[in-house]
């Protein structure tokens, strides 16, 4: 039976208001704005938090093994700059992040990462699970095992290359910055080359895994934007190829690169 329609505003207002209104308890928002696809930026908080606590004991036998304290009380009286993950000189005090650290440090960004999704977005664990497989083989293992045997190769072989490269009379005008070009130029071939092998490769592991462990055609197309969670693998190439204080200095970013496997595995949900 139809209800009796009325003409008067405030019976079609009272209408609406009983038949449409969800009260606001029962509402299931995902964020702020509503919007159930994506997550909040403190759900995201988490996640990257989680990333950095998985690397934490990582950092802290990493630095114990170069002789520092763990001592709460020492690292707060010790100068910022004079802290493991900060300090780049002399090379005997630093902490090195070749790569064995990098893939310990990658696994524990992964693994907490993993937890902080489960913890904020349990509902896509299977989808973040699924991530880990691919941010370990894709991210990880195939870019820094590349970079690694560009850097071994390259230090075989760096003294005759830079002696072979071309210099000019050191008289002449912005010589000393040519020469320098020069002789850092087979350095920055080796790097490049090697780091994007590694990101090709790693972008074709990542795609195998998809479509044939998971069954799901995913085509994770290489993008520009793809460079920066290899961003650890430039400081590598860039740490392990150049010896002096420069390539140290470079080596500070890696822990901090590395919180992006951990993150990207943390929110990955289902698409």
């Amino acid at each position: 039976m139809i209800d009796k329609i009325s003409t008067n505003p405030a019976d079609c207002s009272k209408y609406y208001f009983k038949n449409n209104y969800t009260p606001a308890s029962n509402a299931n928002f995902t964020n702020s704005s509503g919007d159930k696809s994506s997550l909040n930026l403190k759900q995201k908080s988490v996640i990257l938090a989680s990333a950095a606590a998985g690397m934490a004991p990582i950092i802290a036998i990493l630095a114990k093994a170069r002789g520092f304290s763990l001592n709460p009380a020492r690292i707060i009286k010790t100068p910022i700059k004079d802290w493991a993950l900060f300090k780049f000189a002399p090379e005997e005090k630093i902490v090195k992040y070749d790569a064995i650290p990098i893939i310990a440090l990658a696994s524990g960004s992964v693994a907490g990462g993993l937890a902080g999704g489960a913890i904020v977005d349990k509902q896509n664990i299977k989808y973040k699970k699924r991530e880990v497989l691919n941010q370990i083989l894709g991210n990880v293992l195939v870019p820094v095992g590349c970079v690694w045997s560009g850097a071994e190769l390259f230090s075989k072989y760096a003294q005759k290359l830079e002696n072979i490269m071309p210099a000019v009379k050191e008289s002449a005008k912005g010589s000393k910055i040519i020469n320098m070009i020069s002789k850092k130029l087979p350095q920055a071939t080796f790097t490049l080359v090697f780091l994007s092998l590694g990101i090709y490769l790693g972008n074709k592991v990542s795609n195998y895994i998809n479509d044939h462990l998971y069954h799901k055609k995913i085509d994770r197309n290489i993008k520009a934007t793809d460079f920066a969670p290899h961003l650890d693998d430039i400081c590598m190439a860039t740490s392990m190829m150049d010896s002096s204080s420069f390539g140290d200095a470079i080596g500070r970013v890696i822990p901090l690169a590395l919180l992006v496997p951990g993150y990207q595995t943390g929110i990955a949900r289902e698409k």
